[in-house]
């Protein structure tokens, strides 16, 4: 950040009104924290090793897992350190990294859900043709992309960020460093760094939710073309797991970025900030686990190599 600005490191406040359950809430968010690495690891694994795993859709849910793996390493391990003590320090520095890996991992995970919509959409609708569309390099150009995307544009709103004066209040009002309370302390004019964000918001956020949209509803129609009963159940298996993430990462993202206002209680606002980003990257591997044949069998039978 600028080396003129008097302040020199922000102070997480973190969950000041769940003091007398800090112990509880210490140890609840680290468990979850454990089982989340746990987890995803699992699915990266069982796509590296697993031959019946080397579908475009398995190798798009790899990547999703290193984002979950990012972002909740990004945030947790800080939030456990400000829940134990009751607050703590985080430097300028330290913040702008936090802000950075929390927005490379939020859109690479926005691009990834999109292009396993994209790949579900070809499967069910142009089943004949999937295999020339959806090939490796297709694969491997979306890959790319996703990442370069996710890497280069948060690199701009954190570059003009570090521009920006922090002169006053160094106390922040959450458990991490989040775009909009460190914007609130800055004595500087924000207007050029909300707009970069606005501007980066709507074709990475605004536009992939619609185009998943569109595609469902694609997929939908597909489906109801289908006349037998089973041919039905087997279309909607394949996508009702990622369909069931994208409801979940899309709903936590609307309610806590897109409808809140200043009215809204900070307290409400951080509620949702924890689920966002302890509950969900948990809950999604578990929804491709338990939904998804092909990725138990593989769980079993890794589990029975590991037992040989």
């Amino acid at each position: 950040m600028d080396t003129n600005a008097t302040v020199t490191h922000f102070f997480l406040f973190g969950f000041d009104n769940l003091q007398n359950f800090s112990i509880l809430l210490f140890v609840v968010v680290l468990v979850i924290y454990i089982l989340t690495l746990l987890a995803n690891v699992l699915i990266i694994v069982l796509v590296s090793v697993s031959q019946r795993l080397k579908s475009p859709m398995y190798l798009f849910l790899r990547n999703l897992s290193l984002c979950e793996i990012i972002f909740t390493t990004n945030i947790i391990p800080k939030m456990l350190q400000v829940i134990l003590e009751g607050g703590s320090k985080i430097s300028f520095y330290g913040c702008a990294v936090q802000l950075y890996a929390f927005g490379a991992s939020g859109i690479a995970e926005c691009l990834f859900l999109t292009s396993m919509s994209y790949d579900r959409y070809l499967a069910i609708c142009k089943p004949l043709h999937y295999s020339t569309i959806m090939d490796s390099r297709r694969y491997l150009h979306l890959v790319i992309f996703s990442w370069l995307v996710a890497i280069v544009l948060p690199a701009i709103s954190i570059c003009l960020i570090c521009r920006l004066m922090f002169c006053g209040s160094n106390n922040v009002d959450h458990f991490f460093c989040d775009l909009a309370p460190i914007l609130e302390l800055s004595c500087s004019d924000t207007s050029i760094v909300e707009f970069e964000v606005f501007a980066q918001t709507v074709p990475v956020f605004v536009f992939t939710f619609l185009y998943i949209v569109a595609t469902y509803v694609s997929i939908f129609t597909a489906i109801l073309k289908i006349h037998s009963t089973r041919g039905r159940q087997k279309a909607f298996s394949t996508c009702s797991s990622h369909l069931t993430v994208v409801c979940m990462y899309y709903g936590t993202m609307i309610a806590l970025y897109v409808t809140p206002n200043k009215r809204q209680s900070i307290n409400i606002n951080k509620t949702l900030s924890l689920l966002y980003s302890v509950v969900t990257p948990l809950l999604n591997p578990i929804i491709y686990s338990l939904r998804n044949n092909e990725i138990k069998n593989a769980i079993f039978v890794l589990y029975s190599k590991m037992r040989k």
